[in-house]
């Protein structure tokens, strides 16, 4: 369920066009940054509102809270002819959990030792559903293929994912792990590329950067919506970007200054985004 809170959720771990976000991806946006850090139930008449202004129609803003609602991340309790929603603990901590990956995301690593922990694992061709499934889960945890069967990770801590995936899928009879130095044949870049489809990210990079760096909403109305849009692009980078440490990565990484951006631009909306949500609660509670 966590992909509905990290938007885009490519079957591998490369850069894909944005699409228009759904409903339910925008709503999941809204709870995570104005509703989660507040303890009070949020009115249907608010989310319903700003959704609007996010593009989405009341129809799909309604069926968009009661599916949230039917997998248990949020209760409604009536008042008169309203309702009004509150997180269930499971949502929550949900929420929580997606909150502090997506700001946690592209911090500064520690300096990077050269040990790359390494999966081998054969699926028969045959067995194709259980093939996508593992390429799909090891993808979402950062690793990279640079052969047909061959997983790597710059991250040892990875291990421990790594066996829970294979435990999981019921490979353990079919994998071997490893750790290793890259030696002195062939290029570690080259592999890396092979892996990873880096320029495809840093081309997402690019387009986040280019739509939020001359941004200036002009009231508040406009800064609570530039605010929701900018986290809402930014939790894609968790599916999309491997983190990989900077000796691997291009010089003039655009991942940097797109981080840079979003703690900068963040900064600047968060008071203002969430006084504004607060006044649209109070009025529609009128």
């Amino acid at each position: 369920m966590l992909h509905y809170l990290l938007g885009v959720l490519p079957t591998r771990r490369e850069a894909v066009p944005a699409s228009n976000p759904s409903a339910r991806s925008l709503l999941l946006t809204l709870l995570g940054e104005f509703v989660l850090p507040c303890p009070d139930p949020v009115w249907t008449q608010t989310i319903v509102v700003v959704l609007g202004r996010l593009g989405v129609e009341e129809k799909a803003a309604r069926q968009a809270l009661a599916r949230t609602a039917a997998d248990g991340w949020l209760r409604s309790q009536r008042v008169g002819r309203n309702a009004r929603w509150s997180l269930t603990d499971s949502g929550r901590h949900l929420l929580t959990d997606g909150a502090e990956r997506i700001y946690a995301f592209a911090a500064r690593q520690p300096d990077w030792d050269g040990t790359w922990f390494i999966l081998n694992v054969s699926v028969p061709e045959a067995r194709r559903a259980l093939r996508h499934r593992l390429r799909t889960q090891l993808s979402w945890a950062g690793f990279g293929s640079p052969e047909p069967g061959m997983w790597i990770s710059p991250s040892v801590a990875h291990e421990a994912e790594a066996r829970a995936i294979i435990g999981e899928l019921g490979l353990d009879g079919q994998a071997m792990s490893f750790t290793a130095r890259f030696a002195g044949i062939g290029q570690e870049r080259a592999m890396v590329e092979r892996a990873w489809d880096l320029a495809a990210v840093a081309g997402q990079y690019e387009e986040f950067i280019a739509a939020f760096t001359g941004l200036r909403p002009p009231g508040p109305d406009e800064v609570l919506l530039a605010q929701a849009r900018l986290v809402h692009e930014w939790r894609r980078f968790p599916f999309l970007d491997p983190q990989l440490p900077s000796p691997l990565l291009p010089a003039h990484w655009s991942g940097t200054r797109a981080r840079s951006l979003f703690d900068a631009r963040h900064g600047e909306w968060d008071q203002v985004a969430r006084q504004r949500w607060s006044e649209l609660a109070a009025r529609a509670a009128d």
